[in-house]
C-alpha cells in the first residue's frame, strides 16, 4: 500500500465533498510514536458521507468487502491503493473528534488524527464489541495513556461507559 496515493485520493475527494475526516488506527498511533505494523488505511468520516464515500470508491475500482451502518471494509486490486477501513460516526462525534484531533503529516499528505483520549473511545468501544482485539487494543491505549497531558479521567470515562472499568485499573 502507497499511504500517500491513498491519502490523496480518498482525502482528496473527502476534501472535495467538504466532509471532514480523520485518520484513525495503527497509522493515528504511529503518529504519535507508537511502531506498530498495519497493512490498512482506517478512516473516521461522518455518517452522512458514507453512501457517497462507498461510491466512489466502488466506481474507483475498491470492492466492498462489508458494509454497515457503523463501518465498511474495501480492498482495491492495485496494492498501492490496497485495503481500507471506515468508521461512520454522527456529525457531532466526527467533529468533535476532526477539531480537536492533531494535524500531521502521514506519506506526505496533511492530515488530521484524533486525540490520544479519542483513540481510546474507538479502541475501548472496538474491544467492547469484539473481546479477540482486546490484548492488541489494550497495549495500544496503554501507550496513549503515556503520552504527556493525556486525560486519565476522560479515559476512564469511556471504560466505565463500556462496562469495562476493571481493564482501566488492570493498565493503571
Amino acid at each position: 500500500m502507497d499511504l500517500g496515493v491513498v491519502l490523496r485520493e480518498v482525502g482528496g475527494f473527502l476534501e472535495s465533498e467538504k466532509a471532514p475526516f480523520a485518520v484513525v488506527g495503527g497509522l493515528a498511533l504511529q503518529a504519535y510514536g507508537r511502531a506498530r505494523y498495519t497493512n490498512d488505511v482506517d478512516l473516521m468520516v461522518g455518517a452522512d458521507e458514507r453512501d457517497c464515500l462507498i461510491e466512489f470508491l466502488e466506481k474507483r475500482g475498491f470492492v466492498t468487502l462489508h458494509r454497515s451502518e457503523g463501518f465498511s471494509n474495501h480492498l482495491h486490486a492495485d496494492p498501492a491503493l490496497g485495503r481500507l477501513d471506515v468508521i461512520y460516526v454522527d456529525r457531532a462525534t466526527r467533529d468533535k473528534i476532526v477539531e480537536g484531533g492533531r494535524a500531521t503529516t502521514l506519506g506526505g499528505v496533511a492530515v488530521i488524527v484524533p486525540k490520544p483520549e479519542h483513540l481510546v473511545a474507538m479502541k475501548v468501544h472496538a474491544i467492547r464489541n469484539d473481546r479477540r482485539r482486546l490484548f492488541q487494543d489494550l497495549a495500544d491505549i496503554q501507550f496513549l495513556m503515556t503520552l504527556p497531558g493525556v486525560d486519565r479521567d476522560e479515559i476512564r470515562r469511556y471504560f466505565e461507559d463500556a462496562g469495562l472499568v476493571e481493564r482501566f485499573y488492570e493498565l493503571e
